[in-house]
């Protein structure tokens, strides 16, 4: 009997190790099979009209008795149906790589397939910015909006800093919730340096290059001053880019002002006018109810298997090595 239980606790254990072997192979299998083949989405669109007018239907039935509802019923099928100017409604929750621009795109995509000259679109935007060009694209997708003469309000109701002020200050309008996070129009750049550490272990580290400035600073190598004044340099340039994007679409800025990095609450940002009111998202959106119909655009891109688990390590470890080493910062 002793050997029978030995035996069967052995093999439990040889399949579940074998189980899981199987189900590494075929989840990395799977995430190569999706990095090979482009990803899918789909557009959805969701007529907040109707929901704000179902809503409305239900609280009062709820609150009138069933002569004075259908009297409210029949007062609200005696108004004429209009052809309404619509606003289309998008939201932008921004990531560090700002990798949502590409689900932006095609939201614009669609809108500028539609959009007539007296709608308008509203950017519900969210980020503490990221990197410059993630951010510099997101910023030259709304761009579109703005060239086809689409007027373009953005809300923000959090943060929108550096990389997400950079996108904000597209819009023809800038709303903002009282105590939201505005502005922060800076660079930053920073990394480890684990030289002095590798040489207390007796670990050479080479790097070879072809261009003086190919690479400034490194995480393993040992930086010198030229290195670091050079990878300065390249921070101020950034930032008089930044400036200069800024006053563009902005130029009622005191840009010296304003671009020192710092950011400010809502209440303090409208008297920088580095927004234009101080008013949430959804106080918009009802107020425009009477006089637009509302839709909201959202493109839903698909994830594989790995993602959706949470695998594929090895692809994020490179990614943010590649970040990490040499990247500027909208922060």
């Amino acid at each position: 009997m002793e050997f029978l239980y030995q035996y069967g606790l052995f093999l439990a254990k040889a399949v579940t190790i074998v189980l899981a072997v199987a189900v590494i192979i075929g989840l990395v299998a799977g995430a190569a099979v999706s990095r090979a083949k482009p990803k899918k989405g789909q557009l959805e669109f969701t007529d907040l009209t109707a929901e704000y007018q179902q809503q409305t239907k239900e609280l009062q039935q709820h609150l009138f008795d069933k002569k004075a509802f259908k009297q409210w019923q029949k007062t609200e099928k005696a108004k004429p149906l209009e052809n309404k100017a619509r606003l289309f409604v998008v939201e932008f929750h921004g990531s560090m790589d700002a990798r949502e621009a590409d689900a932006l795109r095609e939201e614009v995509s669609a809108i500028l397939a539609v959009a007539g000259r007296d709608d308008e679109v509203l950017l519900r935007l969210e980020s503490g910015g990221g990197m410059v060009h993630g951010y510099g694209l997101a910023a030259s997708q709304l761009d579109r909006l703005r060239q086809q003469n689409i007027a373009l309000t953005v809300a923000v109701d959090k943060v929108a800093a550096s990389g997400g002020y950079m996108m904000a200050c597209i819009g023809n309008k800038i709303i903002a919730a009282p105590f939201a996070f505005i502005g922060s129009i800076g660079v930053i750049a920073q990394l480890p340096n684990f030289n002095r550490l590798l040489k207390q272990h007796n670990v050479d580290f080479e790097q070879f290059t072809a261009g003086e400035y190919k690479r400034t600073v490194t995480l393993f190598g040992e930086n010198t001053d030229k290195g670091r004044q050079k990878f300065q340099q390249e921070l101020e340039q950034t930032h008089q880019l930044f400036k200069r994007f800024v006053t563009e679409h902005r130029p009622q800025l005191d840009i010296d002002k304003v671009a020192s990095g710092e950011h400010w609450f809502g209440y303090q940002a409208v008297e920088l006018q580095l927004i234009d009111k101080i008013q949430t998202s959804d106080d918009y959106i009802m107020a425009s109810l009477p006089q637009r119909r509302v839709v909201q655009v959202k493109y839903e891109l698909r994830k594989g298997i790995a993602e959706k688990v949470g695998l594929g390590s090895a692809s994020i470890f490179s990614q943010w090595w590649q970040k990490l080493s040499q990247q500027h910062w909208l922060r």
